[in-house]
């Protein structure tokens, strides 16, 4: 693309629908904020549990500047890695019951950091068509040979596995939840093969650790795939295992970590591009998302809330005959079709008071451009019902 194409072709994405904006927000997340000037109430955030703005985060914050400063000065492996970065990763890899843990400064980068150092020419890497970009990014990063089959097809996946040569080495990635559909990944079957064939597998939770198991310990959890009562439960080697989660999400914070065995941290270590050659996250970030992991951990009465809030929002959503997909999490999205039915729920949205971001190609495939709504425990039950009312008002000519 030249200089002179830039112009005509950001035409073209707002003939298409396509055309994306920013809008300017004058607060903390929390659902009543402000949105471009005008008071909304919030149902596109990802902060899951409500954290994002807690006070004890806030105050660890806080404090953590004080000790350490903002910056971390330098990339871990130079002298940025702090006392407070390794307690993190300490009390990551005990939450979710593997060996070690290694911070990395985005989701992005440590699913580019993991893949690209595991996998190689001569390797297969195996993905979910729905996967996050990143996944994808990175297998095509890695100059591994990229094999992708249907959504949540266990069975096509094991047909493609075993169809490989088999001493090839292999990787299989999938979202634990997807962060579009919010339906989950079959993590058991996916486990199974793994094992079966010596393949690495590669779960990325960012959407599921802090919000489904018990603890919140996302979705290996859920499945029982890391509950230790029911060794039979645990069809995936742990030493197999790859392990992705974000703490901007549910845990209210900012980064992400890799989560496995220590041969594995070890490799990322040494390997791991965006790893080893990005500079660290400021060490008071660390103090903050050490008490936002323990408010997650400790404060069940968020997830149990935000469960009530999605079954109400769900059984209002049947009552008025929308058509949600099949998603058991916070996220609930509603398919509009066209991309400008999309933009033109999302703004009728707006004018009630209401931000709902229209979610478009290519985030999703062509023609099932859709509201993602996502619910929090900071939202009432009252908000629910704002929303219902507002949805109940949509164009019916614009239904799907």
């Amino acid at each position: 693309m030249t200089p002179n194409d830039l112009t005509a072709d950001l035409e073209r994405r707002r003939t298409a629908g396509l055309y994306r904006r920013r809008r300017v927000q004058d607060g903390p997340q929390q659902p009543q904020g402000r949105s471009d000037g005008r008071p909304m109430l919030n149902f596109c955030s990802n902060d899951y549990l409500g954290l994002a703005n807690h006070p004890q985060v806030i105050a660890a914050l806080q404090r953590g500047a004080d000790r350490w400063g903002v910056g971390s000065g330098s990339a871990h492996l130079v002298n940025g890695h702090s006392a407070a970065h390794q307690a993190l990763e300490e009390e990551l890899a005990e939450f979710t019951g593997q060996p070690r843990a290694l911070l990395f400064s985005t989701g992005y980068m440590a699913n580019l950091g993991a893949i690209s150092a595991l996998a190689g020419r001569g390797d297969t890497v195996f993905q979910d068509r729905l996967n996050h970009a990143s996944l994808l990014d990175a297998a095509v990063l890695s100059r591994a040979t990229l094999r992708r089959y249907p959504h949540a097809d266990a069975a096509e996946l094991a047909h493609l596995v075993a169809d490989r040569h088999p001493s090839a080495p292999c990787l299989i990635a999938t979202d634990g939840v997807f962060s579009m559909d919010g339906d989950l990944a079959p993590l058991p079957a996916l486990a199974l093969i793994a094992r079966q064939t010596g393949a690495w597998l590669l779960v990325d939770d960012a959407h599921g650790l802090g919000v489904l198991g018990r603890e919140g310990r996302g979705s290996l959890e859920h499945f029982g795939l890391l509950d230790t009562a029911r060794p039979a439960q645990r069809t995936l080697p742990g030493d197999a295992l790859i392990l992705m989660g974000t703490l901007g999400k549910a845990l209210g914070t900012f980064g992400a970590f890799v989560a496995g065995s220590q041969a594995l941290i070890e490799t990322l270590i040494q390997r791991a591009r965006p790893y080893i050659y990005t500079t660290a996250t400021p060490p008071a970030l660390a103090e903050a998302t050490r008490v936002s992991l323990a408010l997650a951990r400790r404060e069940d009465w968020r997830r149990e809330h935000l469960k009530t809030l999605i079954g109400r929002f769900r059984a209002g959503a049947a009552q008025l005959g929308l058509p949600l997909a099949d998603s058991p999490t916070p996220i609930q999205p509603l398919t509009a079709g066209s991309n400008e039915n999309a933009l033109a729920w999302s703004q009728a949205l707006e004018r009630a008071g209401i931000l709902v971001t229209a979610i478009r190609p290519p985030t999703v495939p062509a023609g099932t451009a859709r509201l993602r709504m996502t619910l929090s425990a900071a939202h009432t039950e009252a908000d629910v019902e704002r929303l219902l009312a507002a949805l109940a008002t949509l164009p019916r000519d614009q239904a799907p």
